[in-house]
């Protein structure tokens, strides 16, 4: 049966829809919070999910953590633990609950370890340990690449696969540690400083996977903070996830939001090497035959103007030819030239003969032959005249004459002569020479006058 007037009433909306707009409208008001309260109502069944309310004094509201999220708990909730939890806030169309699917949980009591946090950021903040112009340079294509974590984990794994694909031939050294716990700090520390002595990498990833504050307090700590600025290798530190920071985010040298795109960040893309090398093989290939083409034209070019050697061979045998002949007949010219003026100097010669010139040059010479020879008699006569008379000078003045007359010349033993007796000594050889002969002597007495 129609009804006798139509529906005015308002749209009304099925509960399915209702819980639907109703949970859109949640999760776009609330993309993400954190919420403290107490645990009421944990359950955990074989599925892995935990169910529980967190709950103040006033009021509660329901939780779920998948078993996704709550494998990375490293202590199991109980009932009544003051957390803290970080989630996205929904609702659960099915029953119409408001709650929050929990993606994070941490004891309440972490709040000291955040303020320990802050004040440790503004001490080293305080000392320039976070100063850009303190930073090392990154090396553009590693030889060497150090990793500084756990070597079960999954941040080792992440970076090992991430370059394997990117750039595979560069070696990657692990120095073990525990990143989580009480002797983590001491331990981190330790591998920085191992890799400092091993002095291989030239460039070090210090990180580890996700975790909650308290998992990753070693890398908040002020020892390892130290050993990161103090290192003279450059540092990536990838520490967690995106959204987690450290103080070693601070002090490394570059901060990676996850220790994959740490490996990413440090190592070039073999792929992108390829690509350009192949660039490269294509410019060169180019660029060869854009040569072979010009070699080509200038070896055409060269042909054309290069002449057969047979040829040339040719036209030089023809040319020696003629310059044999014109040689020959230069030749035969000359000699007949010389011959004439042979002929002509002859006949000169007989119209000129030299033997009246001989004969009168004959005649010259024996007059001048005669006067010479008797100039040289009348020369010699003279000379010997001269040297008689210079003989009988020196014969007057001469010491053999005084030692004739009777005098004598004494010498000592180095052959002076001796003028004063107060040159000698007793007992001093002496040598006496006569005019005739010379005797030796020694000084038994000596007389000065």
């Amino acid at each position: 049966m129609t009804p006798a007037y139509p529906d005015t009433r308002p749209h009304a909306l099925s509960v399915s829809e209702l819980n639907r707009q109703a949970r859109r409208l949640l999760e776009t008001s609330f993309m993400q919070v954190w919420v403290e309260g107490e645990i009421s109502g944990l359950s955990r069944p074989s599925s892995g999910h935990w169910y529980f309310s967190l709950k103040d004094q006033k009021c509660q509201i329901r939780c779920a953590m998948f078993r996704g999220a709550n494998q990375r708990i490293r202590t199991l909730p109980r009932e009544g633990d003051q957390i803290r939890i970080r989630g996205k806030v929904t609702l659960y169309e099915n029953r119409g609950d408001f709650q929050i699917i929990v993606e994070h949980m941490e004891p309440a009591g972490l709040g000291a370890l955040q303020q320990a946090f802050e004040a440790l950021k503004v001490k080293l903040q305080a000392e320039g340990l976070f100063e850009p112009t303190g930073k090392k340079p990154l090396p553009p294509t590693p030889r060497h690449i150090g990793v500084i974590t756990s070597p079960t984990g999954a941040a080792i794994h992440d970076i090992l696969t991430v370059l394997a694909r990117r750039c595979p031939a560069i070696p990657v050294t692990l120095y073990p540690t525990a990143v989580q716990g009480q002797a983590a700090t001491a331990e981190i520390v330790n591998a920085i400083e191992r890799a400092q002595r091993h002095n291989v990498a030239d460039v070090l990833i210090i990180g580890r996977g996700g975790g909650s504050l308290e998992d990753l307090w070693c890398f908040n700590e002020e020892a390892v903070a130290r050993a990161i600025a103090n290192c003279p290798i450059p540092t990536v530190s990838a520490v967690g996830h995106e959204v987690d920071v450290t103080i070693a985010d601070f002090v490394a040298d570059l901060r990676a939001p996850t220790p994959s795109a740490a490996a990413e960040k440090i190592s070039p893309d073999q792929q992108d090497w390829l690509r350009r090398l192949n660039e490269q093989q294509v410019r060169l290939g180019h660029s060869a035959q854009r040569l072979f083409k010009r070699l080509e034209n200038q070896l055409g070019h060269l042909s054309a103007r290069l002449r057969d050697p047979r040829r040339e061979l040719q036209d030089k045998a023809q040319r020696m030819d003629e310059l044999d002949m014109r040689l020959n007949k230069a030749m035969r010219q000359k000699m007949e030239h010389q011959s004439l003026a042979t002929s002509h100097l002859a006949q000169r010669l007989k119209t000129q003969s030299p033997q009246k010139l001989l004969f009168s040059t004959q005649e010259q010479v024996v007059r001048l032959s005669e006067r010479m020879h008797a100039a040289i008699q009348h020369n010699l006569r003279l000379q010997q005249d001269k040297l008689q008379l210079q003989a009988q000078t020196l014969n007057v003045v001469s010491p053999l004459a005084t030692l004739g007359r009777g005098y004598a010349i004494v010498k000592n033993e180095s052959g002076d002569i001796v003028r004063n007796a107060n040159q000698l000594s007793t007992g001093d050889t002496i040598r006496t020479q006569f005019g005739q002969g010379h005797v030796s002597a020694s000084v038994t007495e000596i007389e000065p006058r």
